[in-house]
Parts: structure tokens; C-alpha cells; sequence
């Protein structure tokens, strides 16, 4: 079935269902490096970085505050040819009580305004979290660390994005012009 709206829409489409790519448009297939036929039938775990990312990334699909059907998040995913690259991700499911019934999602590629820097599970989520506003106590908190360990993940964050404070860290994280 064509239909022009998706096959041809600016940003890449695709329709999972219990995230298997069941439909995709010609957008998403450039995105991650192939033609629509080569995602077609696989699950959406092609294009994660690890099944560790895959498997938290549904588990974060399961929470209560998540599971009014709605979802979105900037993270980073992998094309086919294994290269990663940052990815804003929204996506709508058809049921709100189902989290992986049939829904539709959209990628856009954002490598250009972030910089791909290899970071450790821990770092990822303490950037995610600082980028939320969040303060290296709170972060302790809720990822059950000390605020000191926090401070070392940030600091250590300042130095692979070569940032000289934490605003300046949070801008290159979340992309805004400096």
C-alpha cells in the first residue's frame, strides 16, 4: 500500500508492532543505511547500540509515566553498517495499555549538532539526568550513588565533551547553540 504522506515524509517512519518493523518509509531506511525492505519483519534491536540499550529503552516503556502511549527521547542508536550517530526518537503507541502494541515512531538523525563521544552506561545515564536539571544529589538518589561519584562521572563527562563548566556541558549534550 502507498500512500505519499509516509513513504516520502522528511522524517523517518516507521510502524512497529511488539517492536518488530512492520512498515517503514524511504526517510528511515536512509537514516539507518538501507532500502525499506531490509528492516522489514526485524525487531527495532538492529538498530540499538547493545541489547543492554534495547532492553532498558523498553523497560523505560513499561513505567507508569511513560504508559499514557506516548514517548520521546534523544539517544544514540546504530545504522546497519554499525556506525552510531544521535537519534531524536518520538513515538505513539495505538493503545495506551499496551506499551509495544502497534505504534508509530519517528527518528531524525541529530549527529550533526552532537558529537558521538564513547561513554559508559553510568556516564549516559548521569548526562541524561543532568540534562533533565537535575543536581549531582538528586542524580546520587535516584541512580543510588554518592553525590561525590556523580561529580566524577561529571567531571569526567567535562572532559570528553571538552567543556569548561556544566552549562556548557549541558549544551553540547542537548545540542543548543552555544
Amino acid at each position: 500500500m502507498t500512500e505519499p504522506a509516509f513513504d516520502h515524509a522528511p522524517v523517518g517512519l516507521a510502524v512497529l508492532d511488539a517492536r518488530i518493523i512492520t512498515r517503514c518509509n524511504f526517510q528511515f531506511a536512509e537514516t539507518f543505511g538501507g532500502t525499506p525492505a531490509d528492516f522489514l519483519g526485524h525487531s527495532i534491536a538492529i538498530l540499538y547500540p547493545s541489547q543492554e540499550d534495547f532492553q532498558k529503552i523498553g523497560e523505560r516503556l513499561q513505567q507508569d509515566d511513560v504508559r499514557h502511549g506516548t514517548y520521546n527521547d534523544e539517544r544514540i542508536m546504530r545504522r546497519l553498517t554499525g556506525d552510531l550517530f544521535w537519534c531524536r526518537v518520538r513515538g505513539r503507541s495505538t493503545s495506551s495499555d499496551v506499551p509495544f502494541a502497534t505504534g508509530v515512531w519517528s527518528f531524525a538523525d541529530i549527529s550533526e549538532d552532537r558529537p558521538i563521544v564513547s561513554l559508559s552506561p553510568r556516564e549516559r545515564e548521569v548526562a541524561i539526568l543532568t540534562c533533565r536539571g537535575l543536581s549531582a544529589k538528586e542524580i546520587g538518589k535516584v541512580l543510588g550513588l554518592s553525590y561525590r561519584t556523580v561529580e566524577t562521572h561529571r567531571a569526567n563527562l567535562l572532559v570528553k565533551f571538552e567543556a569548561r563548566k556544566l552549562p556548557e556541558l549541558v549544551a553540547k549534550l542537548t545540542g543548543m547553540p552555544l
